[in-house]
């Protein structure tokens, strides 16, 4: 389907209001048109005609307050009507477009969102997406409407004199060679620009993020260059663009300014040879702007079409961006789990050519069971659960929760059974309150303060400012890094899931944080089945089993005495980490 066809699908539901307008329109451009007619009766028959003086003054007086109640009384609403009319259009039209591109770029995978910059897809949702609105307005609207008043001045001045008409309209046959020659590049220089102001913003957005990196080590200058380049960049394409705009609209304008020059010469000759009248001439020539006019705005509209119609195959990129991970046909809704859990052979990797992240993996997980997958970096821990909540598909082999296969079930049941507490959680600008309610968006406030007391949350929240309704700032950045992770586990207690992931959750905390988090975390896990990827060993020794994955295979699992008397690489890399002092546990 094409970018234009896939556009009409969110304009049908307002084609009612977009013929309104064009119907509307017609009155307000046709209003205009009986300016000229009314110069040559005035001309004609008022200024050089016979008649007595003050009958020339009456009926001056009559056909003014006739023109003032249809240009004052009559066409002031009908403008404001058309206005209000289109911009509603289309404003609806982008509403429905956002709303769809925000809901489409929710269900692609994570594997799309690794292979492209933040900014860029904000730069196609916002700046791309506005741009399209000149289609419905341009395109659907102000096209016809210029058309329609086109067709009605040569029709008029057809009545007036066919062959000054035609001597008006000789130079059309060049606007249609010149837009056609012009408007080709026009639209590849114009995709480049959006290209290149898409590139500048995902660049921006990066580094705006880590400003705090920038900072201390004291990139301020390097980056200073570095944007310098992106936005140099920008400004050539933007400069390429304007330069190729610039000697569109000298040659239409030149193209425009010969027609005058055509009437007032053929025009002047036709009245001196007595063939048509003063006040013929004069309509005549107003009507001429009435012609060129529009003409003018139809060149013009091309040039804002093709400049929409770039930013619309953007607009369409993203959205016709295929899923990577969707229901089957088919699929069921998982019905509240026991939590048994089972990789059969599964096989994984994160690109088609590339390498095996995960070689046949064979794990049983019973109900209720505490399961810690450990190894070195890079081993594929957090890889392989991701695969549970399907952030990824595996190629190869099954993922069963209870006997069913995840692939045979809808994703949002699936996700909605399990809870993950990472190591960097992300919080959203926004109170603390909207961030818990993360969880369950229907919460109670009972419920809520219930949640943040399991997470031992509420005795800090209540020492905010203003407490629930604290103010974070993005990400979080208003609370210490134990404070954001027990928001996020409060989360996690409000949503309740019968499965919990917990990937290197107090990794990067302090001490103090660490122990009131792991009381946290130990009190959420208590009856659900709870998977766990650990870099401190100590934490997970009370593990029903602890799974040892190297190169993306499992090397050993067992329980942690089992697995010491069994003195191989675990039991090397415990000893290592000198933690033979007992410490809490999970």
């Amino acid at each position: 389907m094409s970018s234009f066809k896939s556009y009409l699908t969110f304009v049908k539901p307002y084609r009612r209001m977009v013929i309104i307008t064009v119907l509307i329109g017609m009155v307000k451009f046709g209003i205009p048109l009986t300016l000229p007619i009314i110069m040559k009766y005035v001309v004609d028959d008022l200024l050089l005609g016979p008649m007595p003086a003050d009958e020339k003054i009456s009926k001056l007086l009559t056909v003014m307050a006739g023109a003032f109640a249809l240009f004052v009384v009559v066409r002031a609403p009908v403008e404001y009507i058309r206005q209000y009319f289109a911009q509603k259009t289309t404003s609806r039209i982008l509403f429905d477009l956002r709303s769809k591109l925000y809901d489409h770029i929710q269900k692609l995978s994570l594997r799309y969102y690794h292979n492209r910059k933040v900014g860029e897809i904000i730069s196609r949702m916002i700046n791309d997406a506005e741009q399209t609105k000149s289609l419905v307005e341009t395109g659907m609207m102000n096209i016809w409407l210029d058309l329609f008043t086109l067709t009605i001045a040569i029709g008029f001045m057809f009545t007036l004199d066919p062959g000054l008409t035609l001597v008006s309209i000789a130079i059309f046959p060049f606007y249609g060679i010149a837009v056609k020659k012009l408007y080709k590049q026009l639209r590849f220089l114009s995709r480049s620009r959006s290209q290149a102001l898409a590139e500048m913003q995902g660049y921006l957005y990066e580094r705006v993020n880590g400003i705090p990196v920038i900072k201390s080590f004291t990139l301020e200058e390097h980056e200073k260059s570095q944007f310098n380049r992106k936005n140099g960049h920008f400004l050539e394409r933007a400069l390429a663009l304007t330069r190729w705009n610039a000697m569109t609209n000298s040659i239409i304008n030149t193209l425009t300014d010969i027609a005058p020059l055509l009437v007032i010469s053929y025009g002047g000759y036709q009245v001196i040879q007595g063939n048509i009248s003063v006040g013929s001439l004069v309509a005549f020539f107003a009507y001429l702007d009435r012609l060129y006019s529009p003409l003018r705005r139809l060149v013009n509209s091309s040039t804002e079409l093709t400049q929409a119609s770039a930013s619309l195959d953007r607009v369409m990129e993203l959205l016709h961006e295929p899923y990577d991970i969707s229901d089957s046909p088919g699929a069921r809704p998982l019905q509240r789990v026991q939590g048994g859990i089972s990789f059969n052979n599964v096989h994984f990797k994160y690109n088609p050519d590339g390498e095996w992240v995960l070689k046949g993996i064979d794990l049983d997980i019973e109900p209720g069971q505490t399961v810690a997958f450990v190894g070195m970096s890079g081993g594929g821990k957090s890889s392989l659960i991701s695969l549970l909540p399907r952030f990824y598909d595996i190629q190869e082999g099954a993922i069963r929760i209870d006997g069913t296969d995840i692939r045979s079930v809808t994703i949002h049941s699936l996700r909605s059974q399990i809870g993950m507490v990472l190591q960097d959680n992300l919080l959203f600008s926004g109170s603390v309150r909207e961030n818990i309610l993360f969880g369950r968006p229907d919460a109670t406030e009972e419920e809520i303060i219930q949640a943040a007391q399991a997470a031992n949350a509420h005795e800090f929240i209540t020492g905010l400012p203003n407490g629930y309704e604290t103010e974070i700032g993005e990400k979080g950045v208003k609370l210490s890094g134990g404070q954001k992770q027990r928001v996020a586990i409060a989360r996690v207690f409000l949503k309740d899931p019968r499965i919990l992931v917990l990937d290197e959750a107090t990794s990067a905390l302090d001490l103090e944080s660490e122990h009131l988090i792991q009381a946290s975390l130990e009190s959420l896990a208590r009856d659900r089945t709870t998977l766990i990827v650990a870099h401190r060993l100590s934490t997970i020794t009370h593990a029903d089993q602890i799974v040892l994955i190297e190169h993306g295979e499992i090397k050993e699992k067992g329980k942690h005495e089992e697995l010491m008397r069994l003195d191989g690489a675990y039991a090397r890399l415990f000893n290592v980490q000198n933690l033979n002092a007992p410490e809490p546990t999970l």
